[in-house]
């Protein structure tokens, strides 16, 4: 795969899925420790003068959420972490989803990323240094996530594929029942882009013959889905989520469409 992550890290996208995470851990959280199981970790930890300065798409993305006033409390959250990683102020450091799940573990919490590629490994391993229940492993997340859960009853499984291959959505949507099904006590977060309606119900549609359970959708469209070459927004899908979920879904989506979207932008929050 070419996809690096550090060209898009801190983007709308990123603000979507992270304020979502923080809000499903502290939620999780709160009946006791949990494993958090990641197949596309990336590198953990991204400094936004370098690749992302290059595709400006932080600057519309975290950039303006650090600049903002009266953020609604999930979203709140996300900028306080990046506050606490840039002591002397900006957004220079931006924490990936393994650096989100690691500063808030708790002593019997665990996290497991996967990353397939050598030299991203690497910085995923520094990214976790110092967290004793943290992992960084090799190989295709895909095909080891779901031992990995089974190993790990009531597991938070994070599927975040670049969507860069024609098959992403079909083993995404596949790998997310498959762990319903192995463990019906876990919880399953995809999240995906959104470019047109016709590849985002496909996946739904992929999710459902492949017997997952309902699940809930959080889409943030910052422009009409009219153009498939570009993303015009995102969405998490959750499986088996915890109660207040959809809740701060509503408030980060609406938040995002609302403050980083064009006119005309809209958030969703619906079952399946």
């Amino acid at each position: 795969m070419n996809y690096r992550h550090s060209f898009h890290a801190g983007n709308f996208a990123d603000v979507v899925k992270h304020a979502l995470l923080l809000r499903l851990l502290e939620l999780r959280r709160a009946g006791g420790a949990v494993t958090v199981i990641d197949t596309h970790a990336g590198a953990g930890l991204y400094d936004l003068s370098g690749d992302a300065a290059r595709s400006k798409e932080a600057e519309a993305g975290i950039a303006r959420l650090m600049a903002a006033d009266a953020l609604p409390p999930a979203v709140a959250a996300l900028a306080g972490r990046v506050r606490a990683l840039n002591r002397d102020g900006g957004a220079r450091l931006y924490p990936g989803s393994p650096r989100l799940v690691v500063d808030g573990m708790g002593p019997d919490d665990r996290y497991v990323g996967f990353e397939m590629n050598p030299p991203v490994q690497g910085l995923l391993r520094a990214a976790l240094a110092g967290a004793p229940g943290a992992r960084a492993l090799g190989g295709d997340g895909y095909d080891q996530v779901l031992e990995a859960a089974e190993a790990a009853p009531g597991a938070v499984v994070l599927i975040d594929p670049p969507f860069e291959r024609p098959d992403d959505y079909l083993r995404a949507a596949d790998l997310a029942a498959a762990v319903m099904k192995a463990d019906p006590s876990a919880t399953v977060a995809v999240w995906t882009p959104l470019k047109d309606l016709e590849t985002f119900d496909g996946f739904l549609r992929r999710l459902a013959s492949a017997g997952a359970p309902t699940p809930l959708v959080a889409e943030a469209r910052l422009r009409p889905l009219t153009n498939p070459m570009k993303m015009n927004g995102c969405a998490m899908v959750f499986l088996n989520p915890p109660d207040g979920i959809e809740a701060a879904a509503r408030e980060v989506c609406g938040w995002v469409a609302g403050a980083l979207g064009d006119p005309g932008a809209r958030a969703e929050v619906w079952r399946a």
